[in-house]
C-alpha cells in the first residue's frame, strides 16, 4: 500500500504584510490548535480539521473533522474521506478558502492562499464553483494509484499522529453532513450544558400523568368489558331485605371471574364463586337434580354484560322456554330436552291419570311440613299415582293465600284466607266425578308473573305464567311469593 510521502507546501495568507511559508513534510495539519501547520483560529473549525498529503505524485485532501464541513469547491467531503486536489480548487473550512494556486509534481510542491470569504450567499458561491469546477476533471489526470489504496493510507497516517479521533463515527453520530458554513457540535452530558426543566412544566407533566392514571384505574373495567354489566351488580349497597348476597359486586369482575384460569375451568370457576357469593340466610343458590345432571350451572341461565337496564333474573326467565323446546337440537350430557306439557300448561292431569312427577328427595327434604302430613295420613311412594296426588294437594291446602277471584278459608290463626278443595274444584271432590275442568281455568289466577311481587317490570304481561311459577329453581329463596305463602300455617289440612 503506498504512503504519503514528503513534500513542500508553500502557504501564502492574504492581508498579512508577511513572507509565504514553507513546510517541508509528509502531511499538512489544518485546524483550530496553535501548533497546526495551517492555524484557522474560529469556532467553527475543529481542532484538527482536514490534512494534505503526497502520495505518488497527486496531493489528496482528507477530512478529519465530524462536526464541522470540509467543502472542495462548495461540494462537502464526508468524514475520513479524501478527494484529490487540483489547480485552482478552493477548500472551504468554515469562513477561511483555501485556494489551491499551483501543483508542480516535478518538485512535489503545492502552493496554497489562505483568505477569509466574504458574507456572500451560499447560493451564488455553489454556482460559482460549479461554473469554475467544470473543467476541473481535465486539470486532473487519472491517478496512477488506487484511489481506496490511497484513502486507507491517508487514514492511517492520520490515526497514528493525532490522539484525540475527532468525529469519530459512533451509533449516535449523525448519518448527514453538516451544511456548509454551519458548525456542528457532539454534545456531551454535561449539567453546564444541558438546559434543566423549568419546575412548572413537571408539576403539570405530574398532574397530567396522574388525571389519566386515575381514568383508566376507573374506566378499565369497562374498556375490557364485552357489554356494560347490569345495575343489580354495580350498586354499592343492597336494595333487597335481606339480601340475597354477601357483599355488593361493586362492578368488580374478580367477583365472577377467576383470574388465571384455563378455558375449560374458567366457567366452572365463575359458577363456584356466583354461588359463594349468592350464600345467605335469605337465600341459597340451589340447583335441581335435573339440571345437575344435565351439566348446567349458574351462567348458563344467569347471562351478564347485556346492559345497564339488563336483570339477570329475567334472563333466566326467558331461558327456560328457549332451552325447553323442540327447535332446541343440543344434548346436555347425552340428553335431549322437549316442549314440556305438549306446549300447554295447567293442572297436571292428563286423561284423568297425573302427569306430574312429585317431588324428589330433595325437595320434601326443604319441606318437612309436607312429610309430616304425608306420614300423619299413611301415603308412602309405593303407589306412585297416590302418593303424587296427595303431594299434590299438600303443597297446596291450607298453605297457600287466596288472590282475588278464588274463595278460601280461614287458617287455623284466624288470620289469612287460604286454599282449600273448593278454591278450585266447584263440583265434586273425590271420586270419578271430580271437577277436572274448573282447576285448569283458575291455576293462571296465582301461578303467574305477580308472584314475583314485580308487576312493574312485566308490563302488561303480568298475568301470563312463567316456567318458574310452578317449577322453582332456587327452593330456599324467601323472596320468592312470599305474599302467597303462608308461612304461619303449620301442617296443610287436607280435604
Amino acid at each position: 500500500m503506498s504512503t504519503p510521502q514528503q513534500s513542500t507546501f508553500i502557504i501564502t495568507r492574504e492581508g498579512r504584510a508577511e513572507e509565504a511559508k514553507t513546510l517541508l513534510s509528509d502531511g499538512l495539519r489544518i485546524g483550530r490548535l496553535p501548533d497546526s501547520d495551517v492555524w484557522l483560529n474560529h469556532p467553527s473549525v475543529s481542532r484538527l480539521h482536514a490534512g494534505i498529503n503526497e502520495i505518488e505524485g497527486y496531493f489528496y485532501l482528507i477530512n478529519l473533522s465530524g462536526s464541522s464541513v470540509t467543502a472542495l469547491n462548495g461540494r462537502p467531503i464526508p468524514f475520513n474521506e479524501a478527494e484529490a486536489l487540483a489547480a485552482r480548487d478552493e477548500i472551504l473550512i468554515g469562513p477561511f478558502v483555501l485556494c489551491v494556486e499551483d501543483i508542480d509534481t516535478a518538485s512535489e510542491t503545492l502552493r496554497i492562499r489562505i483568505g477569509r470569504q466574504l458574507a456572500l450567499n451560499a447560493g451564488e458561491r455553489e454556482a460559482r464553483h460549479e461554473t469554475a469546477g467544470r473543467g476541473r476533471q481535465s486539470d486532473i489526470e487519472s491517478p496512477t494509484v488506487n484511489p481506496f489504496g490511497a484513502v486507507n493510507a491517508l487514514q492511517v497516517f492520520w490515526s497514528k499522529r493525532t490522539r484525540e479521533k475527532a468525529g469519530r463515527p459512533s451509533p449516535l453520530h449523525p448519518r448527514t453532513l453538516p451544511r456548509i458554513g454551519k458548525a456542528r457540535f457532539n454534545w456531551r452530558p454535561t449539567r453546564d450544558l444541558v438546559r434543566p426543566w423549568p419546575f412548572g412544566i413537571v408539576i403539570w407533566a405530574f398532574l397530567i400523568f396522574g388525571v389519566l392514571s386515575a381514568l383508566a384505574a376507573f374506566n378499565y373495567k369497562n374498556l375490557f368489558a364485552p357489554g356494560k354489566t347490569s345495575d343489580p351488580h354495580t350498586r354499592t349497597a343492597f336494595t333487597l331485605t335481606p339480601p340475597i348476597a354477601t357483599r355488593p359486586n361493586n362492578n368488580s369482575c374478580t367477583s365472577c371471574h377467576a383470574l388465571g384460569a384455563s378455558m375449560a375451568s374458567r366457567r366452572e370457576k365463575m359458577n363456584e364463586n356466583c354461588a359463594a357469593c349468592h350464600q345467605t340466610s335469605a337465600f341459597s343458590p340451589t340447583v335441581i337434580r335435573a339440571h345437575r345432571e344435565a351439566g348446567l350451572g349458574c351462567a348458563d341461565c344467569h347471562t351478564e354484560h347485556k346492559g345497564a337496564n339488563f336483570r339477570p333474573m329475567h334472563a333466566a326467565l326467558e331461558s327456560c322456554a328457549k332451552c325447553h323446546a323442540d327447535e332446541n337440537k343440543n344434548l346436555y350430557n347425552g340428553r335431549s330436552v322437549h316442549t314440556p306439557h305438549g306446549g300447554t300448561y295447567g293442572y297436571p292431569v292428563v286423561n284423568g291419570a297425573w302427569v306430574w312427577k312429585g317431588l324428589d328427595e330433595e325437595e320434601l327434604a326443604a319441606k318437612p311440613e309436607i312429610v309430616a302430613f304425608l306420614k300423619e295420613i299413611r301415603i308412602t311412594p309405593d303407589r306412585t299415582e297416590r302418593w303424587r296426588n296427595w303431594q299434590f294437594h299438600a303443597v297446596h291446602v291450607d298453605r297457600v293465600r287466596v288472590v282475588p277471584g278464588i274463595e278460601g278459608i280461614t287458617d287455623a290463626a284466624g288470620v289469612n284466607k287460604v286454599l282449600s278443595c273448593s278454591s278450585c274444584h266447584k263440583t265434586g271432590y273425590m271420586g270419578t266425578d271430580v271437577d277436572r275442568a274448573s282447576p285448569r281455568a283458575t291455576c293462571a289466577l296465582c301461578h303467574n308473573a305477580r308472584v314475583f311481587n314485580e308487576p312493574a317490570r312485566f308490563a302488561g304481561e303480568a298475568d301470563k305464567p312463567s316456567c318458574t311459577s310452578c317449577h322453582v329453581q332456587h327452593v330456599k329463596d324467601a323472596h320468592w311469593a312470599p305474599s302467597l305463602l303462608n308461612l304461619q300455617a303449620e301442617s296443610p289440612v287436607a280435604q
